[in-house]
């Protein structure tokens, strides 16, 4: 496969461990007292007057509700983009609104999970650096926000819809059994990350009180596995022989078997979008769905490129946000969808 051309990053990474180890994305040194030093009580750290507002660390807590992450809760909009009310000032608004609670909850489940990783992530060489990991935000902050921010995400959710509730309380619940043990057991880890944008799929469905094509649902899962993987693949290149410390099911994961995975999921993602855009209860009849095969291929094709290249092979997920010709496509592939649906049909 493509794995023999690759330069795994975790060469650059020291075998007696991350003292002194200087990460490349980073200019300054990392030894392990950033971890466990003098970084507050029980090493976890103390506020900053710059970050702090009425005696919380606001800076630390907004970062480590990952905003850069909440891309991924655009798949809500599926919905309403699906049903044709795009344009329906109502059902975008309340589409906007549920994106901005699933904004919420997912932050609250990063929050846990780097509360649960927060071990595990001090002896990551990137990881390290979250402001739980490195102790900017005290896990005790983090723990109360979490309570706090998901109490007030499904209140908001439920006065939107109970059924909208409904979903986004399963999704934290799905979230919190992975962080749980789900993460730990080998292929059902990647299943329940796909599961939760499955869920964020027909979320958006209900909070516009609308029902989704079961092909869109397909198609989520499929693309949420492709990602899954990829990431799964990238960790395990980059950390090598210290994969299982950081995460157990590495340890049964291997280049080959998440290259050949990967294959299978790439094939049933563009076939299953294939056959929605000639089967799907809401594309035109007239089969002009078809016209946004081309830029689902090409960004495929592109993403498959940049995590099996030397020079590209960053973080799947920054790979989205980062590289110009996959934004160009997806952005084409927005604009001729919406032309097709609301256009041409």
């Amino acid at each position: 496969m493509y794995v023999a051309s690759i330069a795994p990053a975790a060469d650059s990474v020291p075998a007696d461990g991350l003292t002194n180890y200087v990460d490349p994305a980073y200019s300054r040194p990392f030894s392990t007292q950033d971890a466990t030093g003098d970084r507050g009580a029980a090493g976890l750290g103390v506020d900053t007057p710059a970050s702090a507002v009425l005696g919380l660390p606001v800076v630390p807590l907004i970062r480590a509700l990952r905003p850069r992450q909440w891309t991924k809760n655009g798949v809500l909009f599926a919905g309403v983009v699906g049903v044709g009310r795009l344009f329906h000032a109502d059902s975008f608004v309340r589409a906007a609104a549920g994106f901005a609670v699933f904004c919420v909850l997912s932050g609250v489940v990063y929050l846990v999970n780097d509360l649960a990783d927060m071990e595990r992530d001090r002896a990551h060489p990137r990881k390290r650096l979250r402001p739980i990991a490195s102790g900017e935000l005290p896990a005790r902050v983090a723990a109360v926000s979490a309570v706090a921010l998901s109490g007030a995400a499904l209140f908001g959710a439920f006065l939107l819809a109970p059924a909208f509730a409904a979903f986004g309380a399963g999704y934290v619940a799905v979230m919190l059994v992975y962080s749980a043990g789900l993460k730990h057991l080998v292929l059902l880890d990647v299943f329940a990350i796909a599961a939760g944008f499955v869920i964020r799929a027909a979320a958006g469905a209900a909070v516009v009180r609308a029902s989704i094509s079961p092909w869109l649902l397909v198609c989520a899962a499929l693309l949420s596995l492709f990602l899954a993987l990829a990431k799964r693949r990238h960790e395990l290149l980059v950390l090598g022989e210290r994969a299982g410390a950081y995460r157990s099911t590495l340890n049964d994961y291997s280049p080959e078997l998440l290259e050949e995975l990967i294959s299978v999921v790439t094939s049933s993602t563009v076939v299953a979008y294939s056959l929605y855009t000639f089967f799907g209860e809401t594309v035109p009849a007239n089969h002009t769905m078809m016209l946004t095969i081309p830029f689902v291929l090409y960004a495929i094709f592109r993403y498959l490129f940049l995590i099996h290249s030397p020079h590209g092979g960053g973080n799947p997920d920054e790979l989205l946000l980062q590289d110009r010709p996959l934004l160009i496509t997806i952005a084409l592939w927005s604009v001729t969808a919406v032309g097709v649906l609301y256009v041409f049909r």
